[in-house]
């Protein structure tokens, strides 16, 4: 098995080099993530400007763009072998609910779907993780192990979170659905040290969609939890709305 790995905490992050080491051991690795610390990119993608490429002493690539550029250089063309998979993380922090939407952990894996690949997410959710990553790891490489023996269909993406905790202390595995945050807390203004305005993005709002069967429940029970993500975005419930919405409109003519 052949797997890119990418983040999008930056190439020196322990989270990456922690899960390049474990999986490793059971395949053929190459490590591409920016040079930087990334988080929050989403899926963007550097059309308007060239990015740089330098492989480290340590077999790693280091790309001056973003996440969603590392995967995609890496599938179409930096690489002369095909890949069989990919793999995102580890992140420092939670992916749960509407985090996936700027997530650029995320962002990653959706990129190996769009180009076709299997790929997988791995998130390690606390206020600050520091001493978990092994943990973190080692449920990496046991669900890539499992995917290796009963793969699962055509391009599916599988966002991960797994607690901070110690492996002895995880719960099982559930498979769950997106929970939702409130919304944003607000901007905060400051001024620069010129007197200029500058604003700092809001924290993320606290849990509102918490409850069993989602991704923030089953952390807070300290499981693994397993989300399927898809590409396609189509609202199929408001089908039969937007069609009576659109039969109000008037025909527009030359």
């Amino acid at each position: 098995m052949k797997i890119l790995i990418s983040n999008d905490d930056g190439v020196h992050a322990i989270g990456i080099v922690t899960l390049a080491t474990e999986l490793a051991k059971i395949a053929e690795i190459e490590v591409i993530a920016p040079d930087r610390n990334r988080s929050g990119a989403s899926n963007s993608l550097s059309v308007q400007i060239p990015v740089r490429i330098q492989q480290l002493s340590n077999g790693y690539y280091s790309v001056t763009g973003t996440p969603t550029d590392c995967v995609h250089l890496a599938v179409t063309g930096l690489f002369e072998n095909k890949f069989d998979m990919v793999v995102s993380g580890i992140n420092a922090g939670a992916n749960l609910g509407d985090d996936i939407v700027y997530s650029g952990t995320v962002a990653a894996a959706t990129e190996g779907g769009v180009l076709g690949l299997p790929s997988v997410a791995f998130s390690l959710v606390g206020k600050d993780p520091q001493k978990n990553y092994d943990t973190a790891a080692a449920v990496a490489r046991q669900i890539i192990e499992r995917l290796k023996k009963a793969p699962l269909p055509h391009a599916t993406i599988l966002n991960v979170n797994i607690p901070d905790v110690g492996i002895e202390e995880l719960q099982g595995f559930e498979i769950t659905r997106l929970g939702k945050r409130h919304p944003a807390q607000p901007a905060i203004k400051a001024l620069d040290p010129r007197g200029y305005p500058v604003y700092w993005i809001g924290a993320s709002g606290d849990e509102e969609d918490a409850g069993p069967g989602t991704d923030f429940h089953a952390i807070k029970e300290n499981k693994v939890s397993i989300t399927p993500i898809q590409l396609d975005m189509t609202n199929y419930t408001a089908f039969e709305k937007i069609k009576d919405w659109v039969s109000g409109l008037i025909h527009c003519k030359k």
